[in-house]
């Protein structure tokens, strides 16, 4: 497994190696281990390492290593920092090529992955992902301290700080600490008074969404919490707490 191209050509056991793994005719070399076939012989031998576990190409600057040498150059920018692939529309660069052509759809629209249970399109292949859990109800992120289980990771990594006590978001201003980042940026608008919800029916402004939205009701009429009870609906849930105390004593939201 690990000759190099040079002594493969004179070893009769090397040789011997490689034809244990791969059957050549006709100028197709064929894995024996899996359906992969190729007319070059350079291409096998880099297939083959996904068998036999082989990471010859070896980062000098970790310790880190790799069955191509591709991945090991692709590696090396995360220490060095470059990102040789540039868009042409905006500022952003990337490490890969693959990253690039990813960014690019955020320019064209282009959405090529659709889901084939509804009418949804993303750009990226991993949204997709993402997305068709929502059809098939699949949480393969479970914690290990509890029963939970989450269907997408970056939501088990959130969930993971109540049982650490984590807390990686904090405000540069005050001593306030947070388990997301969301709710840092809403924190911060606390101290730079930054209202960014803008009503359009008036002149109030927020710095919470969701007090725009009930904000909101008050214009549109919504009752979006609604009575269990009776035909009551409030357009804010301090509202249905408060008539559930004074009509429907004993009884909670």
């Amino acid at each position: 497994g690990g000759c190099c191209d040079h002594v493969c050509s004179l070893s009769s056991a090397c040789h011997d190696e490689y034809h244990a793994l791969v059957s050549v005719q006709g100028g197709l070399h064929s894995c024996r281990m899996c359906s992969y076939a190729t007319k070059v012989k350079g291409h096998m031998k880099d297939h083959l390492r996904r068998h036999t576990g082989e990471r010859p190409f070896q980062c000098h600057l970790c310790p880190a290593a790799f069955s191509l040498r591709a991945t090991l150059v692709y590696h090396i920018r995360t220490h060095t920092g470059e990102r040789p692939f540039s868009c042409d529309r905006c500022s952003a660069s990337f490490a890969l090529n693959k990253t690039l052509v990813d960014h690019m759809r955020t320019h064209t629209g282009e959405r090529t992955f659709s889901c084939d249970q509804c009418s949804a399109s993303f750009s990226l292949h991993s949204t997709l992902v993402k997305h068709m859990r929502t059809h098939t109800g699949e949480r393969p992120f479970s914690c290990d301290h509890c029963s939970v289980s989450f269907s997408q990771k970056t939501n088990l990594m959130r969930h993971m700080h109540s049982h650490t006590g984590n807390r990686p978001f904090s405000c540069d201003q005050c001593s306030a600490s947070f388990t997301q980042k969301k709710s840092l940026l809403e924190h911060v608008r606390t101290h730079t008074g930054e209202r960014p919800f803008v009503c359009d029916h008036c002149s109030a402004s927020f710095a919470l969404k969701k007090t725009f939205v009930n904000h909101m009701r008050i214009h549109t009429r919504e009752g979006a919490y609604s009575c269990d009870h009776c035909n009551a609906s409030f357009s804010q849930k301090c509202r249905l707490t408060n008539h559930l105390s004074r009509y429907h004593e004993d009884k909670k939201p």
